[in-house]
């Protein structure tokens, strides 16, 4: 199913008549080329709305891995006893928790030694900041968040204060290539052509021994491609996991 959205020029009265037999007849076309029924294609005229807080309905508080809840600022959240909460705000950024991709990557941040015993760990394009709060809250030491972007770094940075964890991550937009600290966990939920762009400086910043978590990929090429690509650079796939089309990959660093 495509949907697409126009705004209507209530000067033009037939204008959305003519999209829509204009779309009926390219379908008929497509039809009769690939030898298929023809689409079927509606119209909807939409109330005029504010959709940037129309969607906010979407979003309840939700528990995303066991033991941890991820709650929007304008819904009462109610845990549990053994269960801690992120509360956030995520703006224009990425990161409600709802992709599959921050799933995987919180399913396994929540079973990785580097985090559960204490170390340190870089966020390779924060966005709201889910990653390195959670990394957190799972027993992680010194966490750090950086993006490129900088009304994610603004949003990551009040999430972090609106959960008391400002003292504990710090949030930037400095580039990755200007990191000289190394971390026991680095972490890079984005895209596949962008990991390939930034892998030598991933591989730098990730401590000898080190786990590399990735994610943003399709399993299948995107996958196999970004597994070679780093065990060139001296790490071996120890986890894979999957959701649908999406996976997430820990590598880790071989010793020297």
């Amino acid at each position: 199913m495509i949907q697409a959205f126009f705004e209507k020029d209530e000067s033009l009265s037939d204008e959305a008549e003519f999209v829509v037999a204009q779309a009926r007849e390219y379908g008929m076309e497509l039809a009769q080329i690939f030898d298929c029924d023809a689409p079927e294609v509606t119209m909807e005229v939409l109330a005029d709305q504010d959709w940037s807080e129309s969607w906010k309905v979407h979003f309840k508080p939700f528990t995303i891995v066991p033991g941890l809840m991820i709650a929007p600022t304008w819904e009462q959240c109610n845990p549990t006893s053994d269960q801690q909460v992120i509360v956030m705000d995520p703006g224009m950024a990425f990161g409600t928790g709802h992709h599959e991709t921050t799933r995987l990557c919180l399913e396994m941040l929540s079973k990785t030694e580097a985090v559960t015993k204490g170390g340190t760990m870089l966020d390779v394009g924060t966005g709201t900041g889910i990653l390195a709060m959670a990394a957190v809250l799972f027993g992680a030491g010194r966490t750090v968040g950086i993006d490129n972007d900088p009304d994610a770094v603004k949003t990551a940075q009040e999430n972090c204060r609106r959960n008391g964890l400002s003292g504990k991550i710090e949030i930037s937009d400095l580039p990755l290539e200007d990191i000289e600290s190394t971390f026991d966990l680095v972490v890079a939920n984005i895209v596949h052509d962008a990991l390939l762009e930034l892998s030598e400086d991933l591989a730098r910043v990730t401590v000898e021994d080190g786990a590399l978590l990735l994610s943003g990929l399709i399993d299948g090429n995107q996958s196999i491609n970004i597994t070679q690509c780093f065990e060139i650079m001296g790490f071996r796939l120890i986890d894979k996991r999957t959701d649908g089309q999406w996976c997430a990959l820990q590598l880790q660093r071989s010793q020297q």
